[in-house]
């Protein structure tokens, strides 16, 4: 359950950052940049902030959230 909020989440974020660039201000763009480091970062570390904070949540794990 948790890859599925993990993703819904991500592809929002990143919606959202796209559509806030191109209305209100190019620097949203950084917010892009942000979450695919993250994700970037955590293929090789396998720490995702997403995924404490969803287990903080009460979301349960089904394998890992930030791996593609």
């Amino acid at each position: 359950m948790i890859n599925k909020y993990f993703r819904i989440i991500v592809g929002t974020f990143i919606m959202i950052s796209v559509l806030l660039a191109m209305y209100v201000n190019i620097n949203w763009l950084w917010f892009t940049l942000f979450v695919g480091a993250n994700m970037f970062q955590s293929a090789f570390t396998k720490w995702c902030l997403l995924e404490k904070i969803l287990f903080k949540l009460g979301a349960k794990k089904e394998g890992d959230s930030c791996a593609v």
